[in-house]
């Protein structure tokens, strides 16, 4: 681990000094990928230091993150860290807190404890009533018990509109307010996290045909936005759709072979819906000839085989639920996006999975997703995000791929016509991959062209 911090850790580190003269809570926003737990162990450094605490107690949303934590501390405080004899502080899940013995809870009031929290949008607060089972025990445990809190968050808002416990909010406009922000923008042009480049996937001629028992009927669409918003098909048949995974996973293995010729060990992570899904992705990349390890809930010591994964050279990690925020996987600098989950919070965390820079050469992460209207809104309100340079490159970029996208489907609709004119046959099964979707009544068939749609939204 480097010794020398970043500029914004250093300016954070300060201003927590300043802060904590005057109060006992700290909260800390910064983008997923730029350092937020090697802070965290500076300022416990410098509590320690100065003998303001005797422990460190941190809380996180995954067992996967709690083993970063540990890993971090030790190094950095150069002192044991964890559940061992004479260790100056643990790290916990957030789940484990309701299974505590009373006798843990002691060490917030008769020690001097600094208390942190990763993640902590996962934690709401305020009013017991109004608040969730975590936010509850950091109300009635230590909010007014801990020496000093340390709240940290790449993402610091809730789906549910409930507050942060320890937050503070503006009047009346109830807006969070941090005492640091580091944001994306500034994190891309400090060189801390790679600048992502998400491509929306999507398909200019799809066939949807509805058969009941004595008819048959043909639609077609020319976009997947138009075909959820005007058929009965739904987001999750298209994740589950072989067509599309082929075409989202070969976006991704061209990609991921590109970076390997710069990063021989640089990897690839796909985010499944559930575990049906996982092993059907498995498939996929298997017949592909691609090496891959996947990891589930039900996987026996998936956390084992996440930390083999950061440090091996297999291309591909298909996960579902494991590898989302606060994992340390440098080397992961694609993804395919295929979760069933569209939060804007969720798409935050899964992307700031790959930007996290392994050197100083290490400029751009490749997010693959479907261009379904949630993720399309939440992907432009990221490129919102980027500096502006790399913004109006990026609306430039877009109209050429727009402009290419309509030339070339109105060639392939001229080629199609002048075929049937010639040979009164529909499209041929090269031209027309036809895929079963068993939903009954009716049985829907749908068909897509061969030609993928791209959109890129970001590039420098």
């Amino acid at each position: 681990m480097s010794t020398r911090l970043r500029r914004w850790q250093a300016e954070c580190l300060e201003r927590a000094k300043i802060h904590y003269l005057d109060h006992a809570d700290f909260f800390v926003q910064a983008t997923p990928a730029s350092g937020k737990t090697r802070l965290a162990a500076e300022i416990t450094r410098w509590l320690l230091e100065e003998g303001h605490i005797d422990f460190v107690i941190c809380f996180a949303p995954t067992r996967e993150v709690v083993a970063g934590i540990q890993r971090t501390f030790a190094v950095v405080l150069n002192q044991r860290f964890g559940d061992t004899l004479a260790s100056v502080g643990a790290a916990y899940t957030y789940q484990s807190m309701e299974y505590h013995p009373e006798d843990f809870w002691t060490l917030f009031t008769e020690y001097r404890t600094l208390t942190i929290f990763d993640e902590m949008h996962h934690c709401a607060g305020h009013d017991p009533l109004l608040s969730n089972t975590w936010g509850q025990q950091i109300i009635q445990r230590i909010q007014n018990a801990a020496t000093y809190t340390l709240a940290l968050s790449g993402t610091p808002w809730r789906s549910d509109d409930l507050p942060i416990a320890l937050a503070r909010y503006s009047d009346p406009e109830g807006k969070l307010i941090c005492d640091y922000r580091y944001d994306l923008k500034t994190a891309i042009q400090d060189g801390v996290c790679r600048s992502p480049r998400i491509t929306l996937i999507d398909n200019p001629l799809i066939r949807l045909t509805e058969e009941n028992e004595s008819t048959a009927s043909v639609r077609a669409f020319s976009s997947f936005q138009q075909l959820l918003s005007e058929s009965p098909i739904n987001y999750e048949d298209l994740l589950r759709h072989d067509d599309i995974l082929n075409a989202v996973l070969d976006l991704g293995i061209d990609r991921l072979n590109q970076e390997r010729n710069s990063v021989p060990n640089a990897g690839g992570l796909v985010v499944a819906t559930d575990i049906e899904h996982a092993h059907q992705i498995a498939e996929l990349l298997r017949h592909k000839g691609e090496s891959y390890v996947v990891v589930t809930s039900q996987t026996p010591k998936a956390h084992k085989l996440i930390d083999q994964y950061r440090y091996n050279s297999t291309r591909w990690i298909v996960a579902v639920s494991m590898i989302s925020e606060g994992t340390d996987i440098q080397r992961l600098c694609v993804c395919a996006y295929l979760s069933r989950i569209r939060t804007e919070l969720h798409y935050r965390q899964v992307l700031g999975r790959i930007l996290r820079k392994m050197g100083n050469s290490d400029v751009a992460a490749w997010l693959y997703v479907i261009a379904e209207p949630l993720l399309r809104k939440y992907s432009q309100r990221i490129a919102e995000d980027l500096p502006e340079d790399q913004a109006i490159l990026q609306t430039q970029k877009l109209k050429m791929q727009l402009e290419q996208a309509r030339t070339n489907q109105i060639k392939n609709r001229t080629e199609e016509g002048e075929s049937a004119a010639d040979n009164r046959q529909p499209l041929s099964a090269e031209n027309i991959n036809e895929r079963m979707l068993s939903l009954e009544p009716p049985l829907l068939t749908l068909s897509f062209s061969e030609y993928y749609r791209q959109h890129l939204l970001s590039l420098i």
